[in-house]
């Protein structure tokens, strides 16, 4: 049975916390082409979010360029997601990429070096409930790597696939002496990535947002007036009803 979006229980409502993806890894080819790539990593874009080095190398893109370091546009309008010249150098993550029947948006690889952390931070909305799934496929780990979503430790191994809920509060921590690289995608929740869900191994979190906070989102996304501003009103109008 699929993961019910937003279904409110006692406590609050329940959302997937994480989800162990069975979707096929071809570990070492993917781990071959991210290490044969160019020196081209940039800084993390969230500079306050982190102490040490937190590099990206992009993969896919807004306009499918490699020089940003920006998963999506910030004005929240469509736009138009393509490979990077990076993504041509990797035929085995393309084909990764297009084995996914959903629609993809950004592929990311995301370099954690040892010694670096990540502070607690929460992205916003980036949620199975909401209709965007951050999927995360360990390629280069260690076991001083720690992870934890909503105060519960995950471990990730190489080669596997999960999903994250972003919108839950979430730290890493590299204690390790090597890097930690991960082949991060973003994409957007279809009846293909559902059933993939119905398949996972699933974690659940009771989450109880503040009403205040609740509406001050509502009142944002009316003010953006998009069609996924629109459809995330309707879903936090719904928590609010629930929450009375």
């Amino acid at each position: 049975m699929a993961p019910t979006p937003s279904s409110t229980a006692r406590g609050g409502t329940q959302v997937v916390r994480c989800a162990r993806l069975a979707i096929p890894v071809d570990l070492p080819s993917l781990q071959a082409e991210a290490a044969a790539l160019p020196d081209f990593w940039m800084p993390h874009f969230q500079t306050a979010r982190y102490d040490g080095d937190w590099l990206v190398l992009p993969l896919r893109s807004p306009g499918g360029r490699q020089d940003v370091a920006l998963p999506h546009a910030l004005s929240g309008e469509p736009v138009a997601y393509a490979g990077t010249p990076l993504l041509a150098q990797c035929p085995a993550i393309a084909r990764f990429l297009a084995a996914f029947e959903c629609p993809v948006m950004s592929a990311r690889l995301l370099n954690l070096r040892a010694g670096a952390e990540i502070k607690p931070h929460r992205d916003v909305e980036l949620a199975f409930e909401h209709g965007s799934a951050r999927l995360h496929v360990p390629l280069v780990t260690n076991p001083g790597v720690e992870f934890a979503i909503d105060g519960e430790p995950l471990a990730m191994e190489a080669g596997s696939c999960w999903y994250i809920n972003a919108n839950l509060t979430h730290r890493v921590a590299n204690r390790g002496d090597t890097d930690r690289i991960h082949l991060v995608v973003d994409c957007t929740v279809d009846d293909w990535l559902r059933e993939r869900f119905a398949r996972a191994e699933v974690a659940y979190s009771q989450v109880r947002r503040d009403p205040r906070e609740t509406r001050q989102m509502i009142e944002l996304l009316r003010a953006m007036d998009t069609p996924t501003a629109r459809a995330l009103v309707a879903s936090l109008e719904d928590e609010l009803a629930g929450a009375a």
